[in-house]
Parts: C-alpha cells; sequence; structure tokens
C-alpha cells in the first residue's frame, strides 16, 4: 500500500473513496489490489455527487440555506473596519490583545485582555457598538494575531497564553452571548470565535495556558486554557486573597466545539459524565488552583516557591525538542478519541506521515533517525510550520 499503519493514509479508502469497510480490509490485504469493475462496483458512487453536478448542488445548498436564514432584510451590517495594530521588535499590540515576543527563548507571550468597561446588554446597544463590542473586537483581533504570529515567526515555537482583567467582567459578557444567541449580530460574534479558538487548535505552536494573579480565565477565555497543550495555575497559600481563580460558565459546554465537533471539556475528559458532571456542578463558582487541579482542568499548581523554577523548566525542555516531532506528538493529542476527517488530517496524516517520517529533523544527516545509536547529537531546524 506504501503507507504505515495508523498514518491515516488508508482512511481515504472508506473516507474519501467510500468504499465499505469490509471490502476495504480485502482490498488492503490483496498484494495485487482490486482493478477494473470491481473497484468501481465496490465504489458507493450513488452517496457522492458527481464532478459535473458539483457547482449545482453548491448553489441549490447556498440557496436553501439562504432561504432559511432568520436574518432580517433590512438588517443593518456591522462595518469592520481595519484593526489598530502596530508591530515592533517587541512584538504586535492591539487594544484587546498584546503578544510579547522573545526570540532569545523563542517564545511569544499571548495576553487577552478582558473588558475594560462595561459592555451593552441589550441588542440596540450591541448593535451601536459594532465592530467595538469586546468580543467582536477582541475575536478579530486574537484571529489576526494568530495568523501573523504562524505566518511570520515560524521559529517562535511556544506560545504563551495569558489573560487580564475581570472575571466577572468576562462572564457577564458569555450571559449577554447566551441571552441574546439568535439575533444575527450576537450569532456572527459567537461564530467567529467559535472559529478563532479553533485555529488554536489546528497551530503546530507548543501552547501553555499561565493562569497567574489577575488572570480572568472565565468562560470564554477558559477556552484558551482548554485549548492549550498545558495550563499552569498560580498557587499562592501565603496570600490566597491574591490567588488567580478560574470560572465554568454555560459557554464551555458545547458553545464554541473544535473542529471535531467536541466541547474542549468533553474532549479533556472523553466524554466521561463523572468528571463532565463535576464541572458542571461547579458552574458560576470561582474555582481556586487546588479546586482546579482536583477537578483536572489544569495540568499543575505549583505555589509561588516553584512557579517560576517550573515554568523555566518547562520551557528549557519544549525549546530543546525537535519540532516537528513536537507537530506530531500535540496534534495526536489534541485530537484524541473522537475521529473525524478534520481529526484524521489533522492529528494522524498530516501531523505523522507529512511531519514525522520525511522531515530533516528526523531523517537529515544530523537528523534524530540517522544518529540515533550513534552517540551523536541531533541538529535540529527549529522552523514551525
Amino acid at each position: 500500500m506504501g503507507v504505515l499503519p495508523g498514518t491515516g493514509g488508508l482512511t481515504r479508502i472508506t473516507d474519501k473513496r467510500r468504499v465499505r469497510h469490509d471490502l476495504a480490509d480485502i482490498f488492503c490485504t490483496r498484494n495485487e489490489g482490486v482493478r477494473g469493475q470491481k473497484a468501481k462496483d465496490w465504489r458507493l458512487v450513488d452517496a457522492v455527487v458527481k464532478p459535473g453536478q458539483f457547482a449545482d448542488a453548491v448553489k441549490a445548498r447556498a440557496h436553501e440555506l439562504a432561504q432559511g436564514s432568520d436574518r432580517p432584510a433590512d438588517g443593518k451590517g456591522v462595518a469592520l473596519a481595519p484593526l489598530q495594530r502596530t508591530v515592533d521588535d517587541a512584538g504586535y499590540h492591539y487594544g484587546h490583545v498584546d503578544v510579547a515576543v522573545d526570540r532569545t527563548r523563542r517564545t511569544a507571550a499571548l495576553t487577552i485582555r478582558g473588558p475594560a468597561t462595561s459592555q451593552p446588554t441589550d441588542i440596540a446597544g450591541i448593535e451601536a457598538a459594532g465592530a467595538k463590542w469586546w468580543p467582536l473586537a477582541m475575536a478579530r483581533e486574537l484571529d489576526d494575531a494568530i495568523l501573523s504570529l504562524r505566518t511570520n515567526e515560524l521559529d517562535i515555537g511556544t506560545w504563551l497564553v495569558k489573560t487580564h482583567g475581570d472575571p466577572q467582567s468576562v462572564l457577564a459578557v458569555d450571559s449577554i452571548l447566551q441571552r441574546h444567541r439568535d439575533h444575527w449580530l450576537v450569532r456572527e460574534t459567537i461564530g467567529l470565535l467559535r472559529r478563532t479558538l479553533a485555529r488554536l487548535d489546528v497551530t503546530s505552536r507548543t501552547m501553555f495556558a499561565l493562569i497567574e494573579p489577575e488572570s480572568c480565565f472565565a468562560g470564554t477565555l477558559l477556552e484558551l486554557a482548554l485549548a492549550a497543550d498545558r495550563a499552569y495555575m498560580a498557587s499562592l497559600p501565603d496570600d490566597p486573597a491574591r490567588e488567580p481563580r478560574i470560572v465554568v460558565s454555560e459557554l464551555n459546554f458545547g458553545t464554541y466545539p473544535m473542529v471535531n465537533g467536541q466541547s474542549r471539556l468533553a474532549r479533556r475528559f472523553y466524554d466521561e459524565s463523572a468528571p463532565l458532571d463535576a464541572v458542571r456542578n461547579a458552574i458560576g463558582a470561582s474555582i481556586s488552583p487546588a479546586e482546579a487541579e482536583h477537578l483536572g482542568l489544569v495540568t499543575a499548581a505549583p505555589d509561588d516557591l516553584d512557579w517560576a523554577d517550573e515554568i523555566r523548566i518547562a520551557l528549557e525542555e519544549r525549546a530543546s525538542m525537535s519540532p516537528d516531532a513536537l507537530t506530531g506528538l500535540e496534534a495526536n493529542l489534541r485530537f484524541g478519541g473522537k475521529e473525524t476527517m478534520e481529526t484524521r488530517i489533522f492529528g494522524r496524516l498530516s501531523a505523522w506521515q507529512n511531519w514525522i517520517f520525511i522531515r530533516p529533523n528526523a531523517i537529515g544527516e544530523k537528523g534524530a533517525l540517522k544518529v540515533y545509536g550513534k552517540g551523536g547529537k541531533a541538529q535540529f531546524d527549529f522552523t514551525r510550520v
């Protein structure tokens, strides 16, 4: 077959060619394969739109969806003015998002700020705020920051995700999003937030969430920590009043699904009811570092004496590893469990076959596979793509 088991290559027979799985099993285990009329007979052609009919099928589907839209015919759109962004040697700077790039450590610290002022609570106020409404403005800026880092900073392999602000202000916005989610502008804003968060899931960078004093990982912004590969939450046993808190809201249970359709909480707990119910029972509560660790919402909760060393060691360890191997590792772990075509592309085929086995970091003259067992040390190109 020319592919390695488990890499995702064989899924094209079942997912793209739509060959029944038992027949595909025969095909994959025959040295001579299957040819001619039998191959055509095995394909479920009736379930596939023929190329000549594709354009018409798309047009008909778009018309059907447009007819079912509840957006008012006389509704006014929102003008999306160009983002106000400053780029300098220190990073990328926006109104609600700041990116500090440390080229020596090959890290970028993304800080998302919560609402600085009270947000409108009714539709008239939301429409009046337009593109300046915090969830819409923040999502646009975060989306731009993610794409800018992915495109322009290829050797910045680790992103440190932080937040700053009042958790209650974020939860107030969550309440507004929940209450008015059927209004077209609110619905589109939720959709933008969902797509922006999903970009993190398919980004080939290490992501660590750092939950520190004055953080606001609550509700919608808690999704950032849930999307991260690890989440560290600072514990302050001698100053509990300053300890950071995280807060779960209803929006964490499916409003912002990953590309595989799962919520990040469901992915985290493999859809098991007991841990999910425990987290659901904590909705609205101010969760301390110890409680967050007990609920499984964070990776670790180091105290203030160990915090700096734990984070430093974690970053140094990550920076020493092959970025290609990390791409395969992270993508597979982010999309473990429930399988869809997207998970097979991002978590299996692209992550392993396209990155691990054919990249110079593995098979080059100084690649890990070439020097393995020879006493030499691998030399890595730290570019991430």
